[in-house]
């Protein structure tokens, strides 16, 4: 199992705080959405709800990619959001990252965005992916060795697909068929 940190784990958790399967939405208002920024460190500016909504949904759709690693068009709300959230480039140490513009607005979702290229970079963004079961979509990082997993938890969301599956294929075959 490899483990991955930083960038990865913070996108992940954006994409985390609207929990599919229970339309339960850690975003309820700016303030929740300025104590979601700090307390994962960022500033937290009088930030854009519907515009960090879209920069949230944008992602979970970009991630959807991630499980089959085929160039797609970046979808039109993330494509939105990324507009609005301007990055300029610094060099600490000699290392080049991106950082919110001086005097930017929406300072901690342009942080957030920031991440985006920081996973690239360190190579986690092929591993962030978003659950196939379609009840879930919860994001995760897929820390297997052949990046070839699925869902977010085998036990529940894997087993569920497994078990509609398996009935399904006893419901073609009819009663009295041999499994």
């Amino acid at each position: 199992m490899i483990t991955v940190s930083g960038p990865a784990e913070l996108l992940r958790d954006f994409v985390n705080t609207y929990d599919v399967e229970t339309d339960t939405d850690d975003l309820t208002s700016p303030q929740a959405l300025s104590d979601w920024l700090r307390g994962h460190g960022l500033e937290p500016d009088g930030a854009d709800l519907a515009l960090a909504k879209d920069l949230r949904e944008g992602l979970r759709a970009s991630l959807r990619h991630n499980h089959d690693a085929v160039a797609y068009t970046t979808p039109g709300p993330l494509e939105t959001a990324l507009a609005a959230l301007p990055l300029r480039v610094a060099l600490d140490g000699g290392t080049p990252r991106l950082v919110p513009a001086d005097g930017a607005a929406r300072r901690g979702l342009a942080q957030v965005v920031a991440m985006i290229a920081a996973a690239h970079a360190d190579g986690t963004w092929p591993r962030l992916k978003v659950c196939v079961e379609s009840t879930c979509q919860a994001a995760f990082i897929d820390a297997s060795k052949n990046r070839s997993r699925a869902w977010c938890s085998m036990r529940v969301c894997g087993n569920r697909t497994k078990t509609r599956t398996y009935r399904a294929r006893r419901q073609a075959e009819g009663p009295g068929m041999p499994a």
